[in-house]
């Protein structure tokens, strides 16, 4: 017996597996069953409606004592199955230990699937860059986030702190990598490159894994954005440098896309104009005033500097005031007058 004892624990500690522990447990309770039923037959303890109770006081150390030996060899049973009882959690709780250090680890050198959904992935990591966008993005604490970076970029959890913000390292063109972030089941993607040539590379990556996903790419080029078009035509382009309107974008879809029609030469665009003298009237009759008669839309109004965007219709706009609004063309001071009128 301690022969068999001592291969069990030699394998148990080399090769320790969560069936371990049921093994020794087991392996002593039939061994020990056996033992006190012929050497200690008058106690009543080996009969099979006491046994399984009296086992399981006595391997856990409880020890109520309403069953007990009453011979040597008995109590010698009685000592191997408290020895047994302890090896099981001894072994259980070292295999523990290992088992959520491993876990850990995988988690800080982002080796985890991370199964989530209507989350954000960010492919790219730019230090002061990055972990400013995951700060803005967690700002209402309801998105989780994956932030997938390169394996040269990184070693670990750059935000292991940070509640709901996962991470995933590796090849970044490798889909098997991309996909531990489960980009498919997300909200929107955005690629965060170090360049322009890599962010085409990762798009193409990301619409292969996540297809149908918004996917949002930064181009420091936004020429580029013909390149990224050629492989979708749904995916958004912005300027790498608009960090806030990266953040837009990813929270409503298609805001670029308005800001690049309002900045696209010959089309509708953002202007402004002083309010002249005679023209005193609020913010609703101007807004009333100009988006009938000339397709204009009132966005803001500056007051004595005070800029307001998009005030309460009752609001006083006095002559000098600034009105910016958007529109097909600039509207002179006189034309403003007559648009009251």
């Amino acid at each position: 017996m301690v022969f068999v004892l001592a291969r069990l624990w030699a394998r148990m500690t080399s090769t320790v597996t969560w069936r371990t522990p049921l093994l020794v447990l087991l392996t002593v309770f039939v061994t020990s069953w056996a033992a006190m039923a012929l050497l200690d037959r008058d106690s009543g303890i080996a009969d099979p409606g006491h046994y399984w109770w009296w086992f399981l006081v006595t391997a856990s150390t409880v020890g109520y004592g309403d069953f007990f030996p009453t011979t040597t060899g008995g109590r010698i049973v009685g000592a191997y199955v408290v020895l047994g009882g302890v090896v099981t959690l001894t072994t259980f709780f070292t295999h523990l230990a290992a088992t959520l250090a491993t876990a850990k680890g995988r988690r800080m050198h982002g080796l985890l699937d991370h199964d989530l959904a209507d989350h954000l992935v960010l492919v790219g990591w730019t230090p002061g860059r990055t972990d400013r966008l995951v700060a803005d993005l967690r700002s209402d604490g309801t998105v989780p986030i994956v932030v997938c970076a390169w394996e040269d970029q990184l070693e670990q959890h750059p935000l292991p702190e940070t509640a709901d913000v996962h991470f995933v390292r590796g090849d970044l063109t490798d889909l098997a990598v991309l996909r531990r972030a489960h980009p498919e089941r997300a909200r929107a993607v955005l690629v965060d490159a170090r360049d322009d040539n890599e962010a085409v590379t990762l798009t193409v990556a990301a619409e292969e894994a996540a297809p149908g996903v918004h996917t949002v790419v930064t181009l420091r080029d936004v020429a580029r954005r013909r390149t990224i078009r050629r492989i979708d035509a749904t995916v958004h382009c912005v300027q790498w440098h608009a960090l806030g309107l990266v953040f837009d974008e990813l929270s409503d879809p298609g805001i670029a896309e308005v800001y690049d029609a309002l900045m696209t030469p010959g089309g509708p665009s953002t202007w402004s104009t002083v309010v002249p003298a005679g023209a005193t009237a609020t913010y609703g009759a101007w807004q009333q005033a100009l988006g009938p008669a000339r397709s204009t839309t009132l966005l803001a109004v500056a007051v004595d500097g005070d800029v307001r965007v998009s005030p309460a219709w009752d609001t006083p706009v006095p002559a000098g005031a600034v009105l910016y609004y958007v529109g097909p063309a600039r509207i002179e001071p006189a034309d403003l007058r007559a648009a009251l009128a």
